[in-house]
């Protein structure tokens, strides 16, 4: 499956595309049962510990980290960290960072030569009405140039969002602002994000998507949530690729090759080895190395035309159907 010359064209307009039935179930499966596994095994050990009275086995995956929290405020703000990637790293979640139909679809905005970048995420947007005033999972307006170092600053990222369950307004589902991308600028602001002064003119477009659905995003683009109404977690995954020998600006951790046509045998594909490399840099880097200046309020940015790509139609493929 690839990108037709429509939805390359809504991308390098707007901003953004989303592809509806990008992935099968047999491609996201795996990293929710995985997920599903360790939240069950954390809270075995917090009941272990006498933090919660119940473990939740009766719970369904997109409630029972939420049951949790519930019992234990603590779980509410620290659930950010303890189920990201680069301190989980799964298997199933590092086969998927790797997934062929995902990398295929990428090829038509990044070209032949892709490695995944160290900033990614898996996230669990909690409901917003575990206890009276919690926002920690509401996600401010912000743009993506935003959080990696200056190295990165003039080149191209791509932002891959990839809902692990429905995405709704009533659970939070992305915002974005189409098309300020173009204007070139990062809208820095005071703390993180975009504040409301600094604010890009531009209508608001809620983008809700199913399960199998993939966003991509340019790191220009301006982005948010709301807070989730519903009693259920909308769990999702926020990657970053970009093309090969390009800088990350997340240097201290490690990224790699997902497709190489020119040199297919530095691909990485040995879990192992990617979990050598993260055990590594974390014992080095324990926290992030963040970026040395920060503009005071809006500042121009000029991204690198990114390679000539080969749009093509998309291919049905058998088994597309979910």
């Amino acid at each position: 499956m690839k990108l037709s010359a429509q939805q390359l064209e809504q991308f390098d307009e707007e901003g953004y595309v989303v592809v509806e039935d990008a992935l099968r179930h047999e491609d996201l499966d795996p990293v929710i049962e995985e997920y599903d596994r360790y939240v069950a095994e954390k809270a075995r050990e917090l009941h272990g510990e006498g933090r919660i009275a119940h473990v939740y086995d009766d719970e369904p995956f997109e409630r029972r980290l939420a049951c949790m929290a519930e019992e234990d405020e603590e779980i509410y703000h620290a659930s950010d960290a303890f189920i990201d990637i680069m301190h989980f790293r799964g298997k199933a979640t590092f086969d998927f960072l790797c997934n062929e139909r995902l990398v295929q679809l990428m090829e038509g905005i990044l070209g032949s030569e892709i490695i995944c970048s160290p900033i990614q995420h898996v996230r669990a947007k909690l409901p917003s009405d575990l206890a009276s005033g919690k926002n920690s999972h509401v996600a401010p307006w912000h743009q993506d140039a935003q959080v990696h170092t200056e190295e990165a600053d003039p080149h191209f990222i791509l932002t891959v969002w990839v809902p692990l369950c429905e995405a709704t307004p009533e659970n939070g589902c992305l915002q974005i602002i189409p098309g300020v991308h173009k204007r070139e600028v990062v809208f820095w602001s005071e703390g993180f994000g975009i504040s409301e002064k600094n604010m890009p003119a531009g209508g608001v477009l809620p983008v809700p998507m199913k399960k199998g659905s993939v966003l991509f995003l340019d790191k220009l683009t301006p982005h948010g949530s709301g807070p989730n109404e519903t009693d259920c977690i909308r769990w999702s995954m926020d990657l970053r690729y970009q093309q090969a020998g390009t800088p990350t600006g997340r240097s201290c951790y490690p990224d790699f090759a997902v497709l190489s046509r020119s040199n297919p045998a530095s691909v990485l594909t040995d879990f192992s080895a990617w979990d050598r490399l993260w055990r590594e840099a974390l014992k080095e880097y324990p926290q992030k190395v963040g970026r040395k200046t920060r503009p005071e309020g809006p500042a121009p940015q000029k991204v690198e035309p990114r390679v000539e790509r080969q749009p093509s139609l998309t291919i049905p493929q058998e088994g597309d159907v979910r």
